[in-house]
């Protein structure tokens, strides 16, 4: 069962002044981060092979090393070494490293970016993957940081590695413009670190004061069980894992781990708060309006009923008026300036012209009534 939150990085364990702790700490902080149910690559770089013979592995029978990984003679994978008493895999290497530096200078383009592309194809297949470096910036070590996405610097509390820290991060720099813009300061380790020495802590604060967060809680202090677990083969961890050593480097392992789950959880919050200000400013300019296509109209009634005459005189339209009441005499009015007379009935004038029998004339000559010739004038007002 592997750690819940894996930290996914490539830290190179990088410091060109030697005896300050880069080996040291590479095989005791590997096995430590193994210990957490991490899955670890520790991959050794140094010439001297200090990180191999430190793991339990003997560096004389190699048959693959990190010089066949780095000519490109060889997978990462079939270059690999578990280590049984460590809980890690190993890139062994030896004093065939020279001669692959030697040939990665001459080189005319790509020698600084052979361990980025050998490590691509195995980068997803750990957790933790830990580059010990050599006590140099040759090509080695520019190798590392090209590879890497932090640098971590372990140092001693004297003058002459504060005067290393400020050239190895110089190197950073130029590394960072250069060939790797993500490249970053893991932290700035303290190792061999004795409190009763007045200069230790005169450094120490110096430390703290320019590299602040930067400079790791965790002191490693000077333990006689660290510096004689390499000659049995095994980190401290497993030579005896209550020394103050062992136990030191499970504290850093620790702020490791709490540090990424810090900077897990403020990624999370800025983008929540990101989320907030957009719910936000959604809320202040109004829901989206849904744009919908136009319904039907209906039929209206002037189109199925035939349009009313507009009116006479160009008078303006006026209410629909009802019908006058019948009127006692229609002879006796006369018609207005809006009214015509009544027109009579085409039968009598027929009647008068041809003389029809007594049936048509009773038919024809039978007077009309109050009521309808009212009617027939209201009608003839409307039109």
């Amino acid at each position: 069962m592997q750690y819940t939150v894996a930290m996914k990085r490539v830290i190179a364990i990088a410091n060109q002044k030697g005896g300050v702790g880069k080996t040291t700490t590479a095989v005791n902080l590997a096995a430590s981060l193994a210990a957490t149910r991490r899955r670890v690559l520790l991959m050794d770089l140094d010439p001297q092979g200090n990180a191999t013979m430190g793991s339990g592995v003997d560096k004389s029978q190699l048959a693959r090393s990190a010089c066949e990984v780095l000519l490109g003679e060889c997978e990462l994978a079939q270059a690999l070494v578990g280590v049984a008493q460590g809980g890690f895999m190993l890139l062994p290497a030896n004093q065939d490293l020279t001669a692959a530096e030697v040939r990665l200078l001459t080189l005319p383009i790509g020698r600084e970016t052979k361990l980025r592309i050998a490590l691509a194809p195995k980068r997803d297949a750990f957790d933790v993957i830990l580059i010990d470096c050599p006590p140099a910036l040759n090509m080695l070590t520019v190798n590392a940081l090209v590879a890497a996405d932090s640098v971590l610097i372990p140092m001693q509390c004297e003058y002459y590695a504060l005067e290393g820290l400020t050239a190895l991060l110089d190197t950073v720099e130029q590394i960072r413009v250069a060939a790797n813009p993500q490249l970053s300061i893991e932290g700035v380790l303290r190792t061999m670190f004795d409190p009763r020495n007045n200069l230790a802590n005169e450094v120490s604060m110096q430390l703290t004061t320019h590299f602040g967060d930067k400079v790791f809680r965790t002191v490693i202090p000077r333990n006689i069980r660290l510096a004689e677990a390499p000659s049995f083969g095994k980190p401290a961890l497993f030579h005896d894992r209550e020394s103050r050593g062992a136990l030191a480097y499970l504290a850093l392992a620790g702020e490791m781990i709490r540090r990424e789950d810090e900077a897990f959880a403020a990624r999370a919050r800025e983008a929540l708060a990101k989320d907030s200000e957009f719910a936000a400013a959604l809320a202040e300019d109004g829901p989206p309006v849904a744009v919908t296509a136009p319904e039907a109209q209906p039929a209206r009634a002037a189109d199925a009923a035939p349009a009313e005459a507009p009116p006479s005189n160009g008078a303006p339209d006026t209410p629909h008026e009802p019908a006058p009441e019948a009127l006692p005499d229609t002879e006796s009015h006369a018609a207005g300036p809006h009214e015509t007379q009544a027109p009579q009935p085409q039968s009598h004038a027929y009647g008068e012209e041809h003389g029809n029998g007594a049936d048509d004339d009773e038919a024809h000559h039978e007077p009309l009534g109050e009521a309808s010739t009212g009617q027939e004038i209201g009608e003839v007002t409307r039109r």
